[in-house]
């Protein structure tokens, strides 16, 4: 603290009264990241500060700034992020009447969904419009923040034993003089492939978004004489700032370089009102391409809060690379994970010639850009988010310890919010035990993982070890089960007509031709028992007039996110004949014994049947999802990469195999991933179906947790509003044995996929139910996770 910091302190408390409140722990930051950390460092039984210097919660996602919340799920099928940002957005697309449609959507219905949970968290305080301004720090620990809410002439002291820094832009590290990064990294120092050759100041820049409105009328529009004028199109059409979508959503209205993001944030949002205005002008009157597009839209909203993609990073006790993304083995200590690509802005926005490398290549497949970028998920370390300078603080968000090339991955609000939830999980429990922040890795590290778990997070390469989870001591079996045979044309699966189609009709016989190499993955049966394959079937059309001769193969893999093509994995390969004509169903005989067949979890594995690229030829999509068998398309030679927004190619499979059986609830995954990881009930079957836990003694069962399947296998814009997803199981029971059945929780109306019941404290059983009673269309019943506990969770 210097002495002209001192003499404004002085002021200020002469001036505004100062209240002190002492709390467990302290977050700093209102964002995505920052809401999931205070509320998961709550339900921990920790008393908890959430501290935002804006009037809305959200950060980026709030209707103040409209970025729509993305991560894993936008490249990589069954990716997306659960948990407590789960919880907000299913409840959002149940209550929220608005269409989700890329940036610039979001309402304030948005900020009721977020303001709602947060204040219905015990524990949890909430101080809106308060800007941090000082940090008193003694020794290694920070004792204090002070916020300053300037509409009430207020400042609060807030004390606590552990702080938690999720402003984005590190205002708690730095102030409490914490090393911290800001720039790019040289290639030199990290060997990132990504990296610049020279090191350099140069950051993201940030956005401002925009919303318009269809008028049904043309609308005229004149820009102001200080709006920045736009009359080149190629800026626009070679430079990867095509305004495709009429509604808004123009991620590129983007600025930083040459001025400081943090610093010049009122310059910059200056300069983006100005150059917005000047595309909208070029949109509405000069473009020959969009202004009669756009003839009857008006600009209804404009932000005045910069997006802000990079500023501060705060070193920790580790710092994540680019190497990271793509590790030789996964990082024990993984606490949240990753899947965007690694999207590096070009510095300077507008003013650089280009703006994003994939957009300014035109996001073509197998593009230079769009290959190198893509990356499967990958774990993030719990080191990233302890503080290396100071003892008692964490961090949340997009200033945790990474690399610039690294932040390009990990910066996405999906991402970040999974990141928030691992920091309030760990400061929840460290309070509870007395441990310092840095003292958590590796002491805490495997009860963190496996609370987060618990809580209905997810990390690729962790597995539910709970030895309080009676249910993994018990013999699971159900009242049916599903056998994979394949998908055929007018097969419901997974989506049964309920997501937002990836393309029109159109487009999506032009995207069916296999115009490069195709792949389906394929659950199968493995281990002691397995029926091995001994033949399967593809429905394809040529639109040539003569035979078409296709290589094909099978590939073993070890999960849905393995997208490596490795010629030593080839299980088979041959060649298969098509005659002219259309949609017909082409069989190859395999014969793959079941020691042929790669190791699976809980006797359940994955092949990828893939076809080389034939132009003329057409491998037609399923009209739904076949749960857990999704399909790729080729990158380059070596690497594929999810095809469309996940669907399943019409493929068959002899015989079937039995891979969503009950015993698939074992895997301690709730999702596809090693395996299909799931339950489903034969839909030929009507309901009720049931699972049935039975164990060898009487257990006394105080709680039954339930991880339904449904919302995870796309991206959030593609779920439509107010309608459940189909697989999300509506009503239900759950049944204890004492001798007799007796129903011990009921629900009708259930749209969430995470549930827990507390059944009475004195219930004893040898036997339990989840009957499943309906679903909210789904014509089959299907479960990721069953936990049953003799009592509440303690910290």
């Amino acid at each position: 603290m210097g002495e002209e910091t001192d003499e404004t302190k002085a002021v200020i408390q002469e001036m505004f009264d100062i209240e002190e409140r002492h709390y467990d722990i302290v977050v700093c930051g209102a964002g995505l990241a920052g809401i999931a950390a205070a509320i998961s460092a709550a339900r921990c039984g920790a008393t908890v500060c959430l501290i935002g210097d804006r009037p809305v919660l959200g950060g980026n996602s709030s209707s103040e700034i409209r970025v729509e919340p993305r991560g894993a799920a936008c490249y990589h099928a069954y990716g997306r992020e659960t948990g407590v940002i789960s919880e907000i957005l299913v409840e959002d697309r149940m209550h929220n009447h608005a269409e989700v449609f890329e940036n610039g959507w979001a309402n304030s219905m948005w900020d009721l969904q977020l303001y709602d949970l947060v204040q219905r968290t015990a524990g949890l305080e909430l101080l809106l419009n308060t800007s941090i301004i000082g940090v008193e720090r003694l020794g290694r620990n920070i004792v204090s923040v002070e916020g300053l809410t300037l509409g009430a002439e207020k400042v609060v002291r807030l004390t606590a034993g552990t702080f938690i820094d999720a402003t984005g832009d590190g205002v708690v590290a730095t102030l409490a003089g914490c090393e911290f990064r800001i720039g790019s990294e040289s290639f030199a120092e990290f060997q990132e492939p990504h990296a610049a050759d020279e090191a350099s100041s140069d950051v993201m820049g940030s956005s401002i978004q925009l919303k318009t409105r269809d008028m049904g009328r043309p609308v005229p529009f004149v820009a102001p004489d200080w709006a920045h004028s736009y009359d080149d199109a190629s800026f626009f059409t070679k430079g990867g700032r095509m305004p495709w979508d009429v509604r808004g959503g123009w991620w590129w209205l983007e600025i930083g370089v040459p001025w400081d993001t943090v610093h010049d944030n009122e310059l910059i949002r200056h300069e983006l009102t100005r150059h917005a205005l000047g595309v909208w002008d070029w949109v509405k009157n000069k473009s020959p391409e969009f202004k009669e597009r756009f003839q009857n839209y008006a600009l209804e909203w404009l932000g005045q809060v910069p997006g802000k993609r990079e500023s501060r990073r705060v070193l920790g006790q580790y710092l994540m690379t680019e190497h990271d993304l793509a590790p030789d083995e996964p990082l024990t200590d993984q606490v949240a994970y990753g899947g965007w690509n690694i999207d590096l802005h070009t510095p300077g926005g507008l003013l650089a010639e280009t703006s994003e490398p994939t957009a300014a290549e035109g996001y073509v497949l197998g593009g230079s850009a769009s290959t190198k970028a893509y990356v499967s998920p990958f774990g993030i370390p719990l080191r990233s988010l302890v503080a290396k300078d100071v003892d008692n603080l964490l961090l949340a968000g997009r200033d945790i310890s990474v690399t610039h090339v690294a932040l390009g991955s990990v910066r996405v609000m999906g991402t970040t919010a999974i990141v928030g939830q691992a920091a309030g999980t760990a400061a929840g429990l460290a309070y509870s035990e007395g441990i310092e922040a840095r003292n958590i890795h590796p002491i805490l590290t495997d009860r963190i993982q496996q609370r987060l778990l618990r809580d209905g997070a997810f990390l690729p390469d962790i597995a539910n070890s709970d030895e309080a989870d009676l249910a993994r001591q018990a013999a699971i079996s159900a009242s049916s089960e599903r056998e994979n045979d394949g998908i055929r044309p007018g097969e419901m699966g997974a989506e049964s007509g309920y997501l937002i189609p990836a393309s029109g009709r159109e487009s999506v016989a032009v995207a069916d031709l296999v115009d490069r190499t195709r792949g389906q993955w394929i659950a199968v049966e493995t281990g002691e028992g397995a029926r091995g394959i001994e033949r399967v079937g593809m429905l394809l059309s040529n639109t040539s007039t003569e035979v078409i001769t296709i290589h094909v193969r099978i590939q073993a893999v070890t999960g849905i996110w393995d997208y490596d093509r490795r010629t030593d994995d080839v299980v088979r390969e041959g060649t298969v004949s098509i005659a002219p004509g259309e949609r017909q169903w082409v069989h190859w005989k395999v014969e793959i014994s079941p020691n042929e067949l790669p190791v699976g979890h809980q006797s359940v594995g994955y092949l990828r049947l893939e076809i080389d690229a034939a132009p003329k030829v057409t491998w037609h999509r399923a009209d739904s999802v076949l749960p857990g068998c999704v399909s790729a398309v080729a990158m380059d030679d070596t690497r594929l990469r999810r095809f469309e927004d996940g669907v399943s190619l019409c493929h068959t499979i002899q015989p079937a195999q039995r891979v969503w059986t009950a015993n698939q609830l074992k895997t301690g995954m709730t999702r596809p991933n090693f395996s299909t990881g799931q339950w489903i009930s034969n839909p030929d079957q009507s309901m009720p179906q049931f699972i049935e836990l039975v164990w060898d003694r009487p257990r006394l069962i105080g709680v039954v947790e339930l991880t339904f399947c449904g919302h995870i296998l796309r991206e959030f814009d593609r779920y439509p509003p107010a309608q459940p997803d189909p697989e999300v199981i509506k009503n239900y029971r759950i049944d204890v044995w004492d001798g007799h059945w007796n129903t011990a929780v009921e629900v009708r109306d259930n749209y969430q996929t995470r549930r827990s019941h507390r059944l009475d404290p004195s219930t004893t059983a040898t036997r339990l139910r989840l009957v499943v009673e309906a679903t909210n269309g789904a014509d089959y019943a299907s479960l990721y996770e069953i936990r049953c506990y003799e009592g509440e969770q303690d910290c």
